[in-house]
């Protein structure tokens, strides 16, 4: 073979490919074709042990030739290409500080978090405690410890999500309260803010998803007149001085006796709206003191201590507060509705 010839046709098929090399990638190809293991320059070096001795020192000379051509011609080319890119990066990535800013759009409290901030604030300013417990719960603590045993017409009215045969999603937040009765000696006064599940069709006023704020009082000689007081200086917190408060008897199994609380309408102050089906009052929450078997079951003797136990859906808050006249706004996520609060 002809060393200088064989040589010289490679270097002008590669001049030939490196001038139609227009990036990085046909570059690395280039370099894989003719520098690679496998590429033309090692296989000249390959045919050393089938030529003339004599001619091995020429093509041994010559390829190293060829390699280093071939190598400064592919870093020239790169380092062109590579300061090409970083002139183009700089130029997309240039500031022009004369131009006016950008309006950054100010985020604002979701009206549920700032109700339940505003409850909480007021009942640990009338000494509670928050306490927490299991969004899945399971049928003891959601239903028998509260006084609801299996087949208790109270379960007809909790369309209740199962998980399965023994857990469900809470259906209120009465079973922190028996939880906290079970390992806490009285006195106790805690209220258990936090979401809750019904198997509720979606519409203006339900929602299968919604939020609670239960509170628990128990203690030595607690009466009826304690709840009364504490219902009241919330109420008068969160909707104003004027705002009047009134007691109906009711029923819920943990409770005895029982009362549903409710205020003057917010927008009539009594007189009768739409909003309060002409009535002038807008219920808020139930309440009512303990059920003996409910302090029983969690280990508390009711011949020496007693309680008063209320329930409120923080969503209901929110709305009347508000003026608000339909929950699902509140789980939307529109920011035309949220940038109000």
């Amino acid at each position: 073979m002809d060393v200088k010839e064989t040589v010289s046709e490679i270097l002008d098929e590669f001049k030939k490919e490196y001038s139609q090399a227009n990036d990085l990638d046909a570059l690395e190809d280039l370099r894989i074709k003719y520098l690679g293991k496998k590429g033309e320059v090692q296989k000249l070096f390959n045919k050393m042990g089938s030529i003339p001795a004599e001619k091995r020192p020429v093509l041994g000379k010559e390829a190293n030739i060829l390699k280093q051509k071939i190598e400064a011609e592919l870093n020239e080319k790169k380092e062109k290409f590579e300061a090409e890119a970083k002139a183009k990066k700089l130029a997309e990535e240039t500031i022009d500080v004369t131009l006016p800013g950008k309006t950054i759009n100010q985020g604002a409290r979701h009206p549920l978090s700032v109700v339940t901030e505003e409850l909480e604030d007021i009942f640990i300013g009338l000494g509670f405690e928050i306490a927490e417990g299991p969004e899945l719960e399971d049928e003891y603590h959601n239903f028998e410890a509260l006084n609801i045993p299996e087949n208790h017409p109270a379960r007809d009215l909790q369309d209740t999500l199962y998980f399965n045969d023994s857990f469900l999603l809470r259906t209120h937040t009465s079973p922190v309260q028996v939880r906290t009765m079970e390992n806490t000696e009285p006195p106790i006064r805690i209220i258990a803010p936090g979401r809750v599940y019904r198997a509720d069709e979606l519409d203006a006023s339900h929602s299968p998803v919604f939020h609670q704020l239960e509170g628990l009082v128990i203690d030595e000689n607690i009466t009826f007149g304690d709840l009364k007081g504490t219902i009241r200086a919330m109420v008068e917190e969160i909707y104003g001085k004027d705002q009047e408060v009134r007691f109906r008897p009711s029923y819920f199994p943990f409770t005895e006796p029982s009362a549903e609380v409710d205020v003057s309408c917010i927008v009539c102050q009594g007189d009768g709206c739409s909003l309060c089906s002409r009535t002038g009052w807008l219920e808020i929450m139930g309440s009512g003191m303990v059920h003996p078997n409910v302090l029983r079951m969690s280990g508390i003797d009711p011949e020496k201590y007693s309680g008063f136990a209320f329930g409120m859906g923080i969503d209901r808050i929110t709305l009347l507060k508000y003026g608000i006249n339909d929950i699902r706004l509140l789980f939307e996520n529109d920011r035309r509705f949220l940038k109000q609060f």
